[in-house]
């Protein structure tokens, strides 16, 4: 039976450009229990499992295998087994045959393809085409793959995506005897219900960080949980909650116990000979605390460190930035301002003061209108800055070639308009000699 090796994330990141996919991720997956891999779409999920894989290089950190990278491992397929996409098959190749090419590739036996058919529950399809599989079909096919090699981990995107109920029972429980068997699982998902039901433990990403390691029953703060319990006689209930010592309120169905277990209570109950009709322990739900991790408004202590350099770089970054919008700003033309009311006392000031000096450019700032209304009002200083613009010769350059292609336009608009020239100038001469001055009208 194959031995189950750490899944070992040590501070691997990885940067797209400006973009940080994964960012310091730190965590760990042991053997002999099924780790569910958490995170809402694009907290770097796949690209975590990718670099883990070495289909993508980490700008920074390690992840490794039983203490190697992936591309150490002498025999990979015997290994870990791996399963990213569901669609990556040849749709003209039987199921049979696309494991077979792994199977010779990896130096195994021929039988094992047969085996592994037969786990997955794929026997019956093993002549058929993969194009005409059903997505659950290929789900299950890629597990075969995984398996192919009887690997001691296990590495799987979203298993149980396209599966119906049938299959996601029958998904769940082949993880956890493949688990049991001392194999390492590692599970990524985004069904939290599903996960709920399947997993032993927990690793939650969100924009690329870790923002929780650990088993189910540690997301939430053991004071979080509460047993209810109620039973037909609440009186002789109540009794021997406070006869054991247990603090507890009252509630429209019962009782809510705090500090203590279902086992506590119940054991009360029953030393008071007390039948009970509910006895169960409430807290927050999975999806509650999830999207409370995610979101950053629950921090576990789990969770990686920020990474102070960058973020106070970041940080710096922004600073500097919003005074250059300001300077811009505060440099823009004051066209935009609306102008103050007129004050009514100061007509008589300003008809005293026209005058030579009282034009657009005295000291009183204001604009009087030109003599010609027909000319509009000079747009303030800085409104129209490329009319100052002094053009380069790659500028002249460039205007002698567009307007080539504006004369050939013309060029060849020049037949279109002759029949409309001809016409009026046999309507000129046509003209009788008595209508000159209607002629130069025209």
């Amino acid at each position: 039976m194959p031995d189950g090796q750490v899944i070992d994330f040590a501070g691997i990141t990885k940067r797209f450009g400006g973009i940080t996919a994964v960012d310091g991720f730190t965590a760990r997956a042991a053997p002999g229990v099924v780790t569910g891999f958490l995170g809402p779409n694009g907290a770097g999920k796949t690209t975590t499992l990718r670099m883990l894989l070495g289909l993508v290089a980490p700008t920074s950190g390690r992840a490794t295998i039983g203490g190697q990278r992936y591309a150490q491992l002498k025999h990979p397929l015997r290994t870990v087994g791996a399963t990213l996409e569901a669609s990556s098959f040849h749709p003209g190749r039987t199921g049979a045959a696309h494991l077979t090419i792994y199977a010779q590739a990896a130096g195994l036996a021929r039988t094992r393809v047969d085996e592994v058919l037969g786990l997955v529950g794929l026997a019956d399809a093993a002549g058929r085409k993969v194009g005409g599989y059903s997505l659950g079909m290929r789900q299950r096919l890629g597990l075969a793959y995984a398996l192919l090699g009887d690997p001691g981990v296990l590495v799987l995107d979203e298993p149980a995506n396209g599966l119906d109920p049938e299959g996601i029972r029958w998904m769940r429980g082949f993880l956890g005897q493949l688990a049991r068997e001392g194999r390492t699982v590692l599970v990524s998902s985004h069904l939290l219900a599903e996960v709920q039901q399947t997993v032993d433990a927990l690793l939650i990403i969100s924009r690329g960080r870790l923002v929780f390691q650990g088993a189910l029953n540690e997301l939430a703060d053991p004071g979080e949980y509460a047993t209810v319990v109620d039973s037909p006689d609440r009186a002789a209930l109540a009794a021997a909650l406070a006869e054991a010592g247990i603090g507890h309120d009252v509630l429209r169905s019962g009782f809510i116990a705090h500090g203590a277990g279902t086992a506590d209570v119940g054991a009360a109950a029953a030393a008071a000979g007390v039948a009970l009709s509910l006895l169960q322990r409430r807290g927050p739900a999975l999806e509650e605390v999830f999207l409370e991790l995610v979101d950053g408004i629950r921090v576990h202590e789990t969770a990686s460190p920020v990474s102070t350099p960058e973020a106070t770089s970041a940080v710096m970054h922004v600073a500097p930035d919003a005074e250059v919008e300001t300077e811009r700003a505060d440099d823009l033309p004051p066209a935009s301002t609306p102008d103050p009311d007129p004050d009514p006392d100061s007509d008589s000031d300003s008809d005293s003061d026209s005058g030579p000096g009282s034009g657009p450019d005295s000291d009183s700032g204001v604009e009087e209108p030109t003599s010609d209304a027909g000319e509009p009002e000079e747009p303030p200083v800085g409104d129209r800055p490329w009319e100052d613009y002094v053009k380069t010769d790659a500028d002249h350059e460039a205007d002698a070639f567009f307007a080539s292609y504006d004369d050939e336009a013309d060029s060849a608009q020049q037949p279109a308009t002759a029949p409309a020239d001809e016409e009026r100038r046999e309507a000129d001469e046509e003209a009788e000699p008595g209508s000159t001055e209607a002629g130069d009208d025209r």
